[in-house]
């Protein structure tokens, strides 16, 4: 049976972290003594649901978070820091700490660690995430104890409800580009002068033409999708944005 910590001190440990040639000693109180922090946990860096969904919108949302008081976004996992480094550096992920929880010291005091020996992991992570506010854990949100990994409750967007269900969310904007567009560059230019994160999906590199052609039903870039909505290339782009 997993174990809600809740009204309860997180665990009171150190964790080895390695920042360029050089080991730095990190402990739980650092992390989060005087501070309201948003942890999640998972089983494994590079692992399918991890890279693709739980810690892309964690990342997605981390300025929302911080609007609505959150100090920091940990993301642990039962992996060696040089793991996790990298983990960190291939998802763009500079605005979430990750802390390498190698040992299972941290994740075995919080109740969550568990045998993944069927695939190979040995011991790992349950899928978790908490808000703890200066040590103290304040909200846990468990994966339920059923086969394989479940993903249902540790995500960004359920934390954030909690914290604030009238939380207003980031655009979700997504651009195709191609490589020496002149006018794909306006756009990002632009995009990035309002202050908004966006998706960049490069032809020849994350999807063809044909992929541009199906879903925006053209072939000229950039295409530019906001909320859902198509809006066009880099012209319509600032008219969106001056309206």
């Amino acid at each position: 049976m997993l174990q809600n910590k809740e009204g309860q001190q997180v665990p009171t440990c150190t964790f080895p972290l390695r920042e360029g040639d050089n080991w730095k000693q990190v402990s739980s109180s650092a992390l989060f003594k005087g501070k309201k922090v948003v942890v999640f946990s998972l089983p494994g860096a590079f692992t399918p649901t991890c890279s693709s969904t739980h810690l892309p919108r964690y990342s997605e949302l981390a300025s929302t978070f911080a609007d609505n008081g959150i100090d920091d976004i940990i993301c642990m996992s039962v992996n060696d820091t040089f793991v996790m480094n990298e983990w960190k550096k291939d998802q763009n992920a500079d605005n979430i700490t990750f802390i390498p929880d190698g040992s299972g010291t941290f994740t075995d005091g919080m109740g969550m660690l568990v045998d993944k020996s069927d695939i190979g992991f040995g011991k790992r992570s349950w899928r978790y995430s908490m808000l703890v506010n200066d040590g103290i854990v304040e909200k846990m949100f468990i994966e339920p104890e059923v086969e394989g990994d479940p993903f249902e409750v540790s995500d960004a967007d359920t934390m954030l409800n909690h914290i604030n269900p009238s939380a207003v969310l980031p655009k979700a904007i997504t651009m195709f580009s191609k490589p020496g567009c002149s006018h794909c560059t306006r756009a990002k230019e632009a995009l990035t002068a309002a202050g908004l994160a966006y998706e960049e999906i490069v032809l020849g590199t994350d999807a063809t033409y044909r992929s541009l052609s199906a879903v925006a039903g053209a072939g000229t870039t950039p295409q530019i999708f906001i909320d859902g909505i198509k809006i066009g290339g880099a012209d319509e782009l600032e008219t969106y944005l001056a309206s």
